[in-house]
């Protein structure tokens, strides 16, 4: 389990830990709700891929004001390659945001990139989603002039 981050500005210190598969159902409406979700990706396929490498970097906010059950508020999954460190599916549910939680969870990312001796970290932003470039930039990231291709090895539906 990750151990607790404190955000870089905030009042609030969020506990950031290791996704459970308990946790599931709630990341995957977190991620619907965030507008993360896309027809020719299953969430919960895309889970448990990652449960397979590196299941250490898929970190959860939960919140804790919720006695019944466990309701996901922000989540973040790394990987590193060797080379470099990547993070994808970075969210907050609108009603916790701008509260610190998702830069508890970058911070707590890098930090166990960096443990794993990870030397740089990027990340993929969506055209036109200024204000997940903004977040960014305020935590010392860089834009890049890149054109990203890809290819699905593996068909999801």
């Amino acid at each position: 389990m990750a151990e607790p981050s404190t955000p870089v500005s905030s009042d609030e210190t969020w506990e950031v830990r290791a996704f459970d598969r308990a946790d599931t159902e709630s990341v995957v409406a977190l991620w619907t709700e965030a507008g993360l979700t896309r027809p020719w990706n299953d969430p919960r396929l895309d889970i448990e891929r990652k449960l397979t490498v590196q299941p250490e970097l898929f970190l959860v906010v939960e919140d804790e004001e919720r006695s019944t059950s466990a309701r996901i508020i922000g989540t973040v999954m790394a990987g590193y390659d060797g080379h470099r460190g990547w993070l994808y599916y970075l969210a907050t549910a609108r009603s916790h945001r701008h509260q610190g939680i998702a830069r508890s969870l970058v911070r707590e990312a890098e930090r166990l990139l960096l443990e794993m001796g990870c030397p740089k970290v990027q990340l993929m932003v969506r055209e036109g989603n200024e204000e997940a470039l903004g977040f960014y930039d305020d935590l010392g990231y860089e834009r890049f002039s890149v054109s990203n291709t890809g290819r699905r090895l593996i068909v999801d539906a």
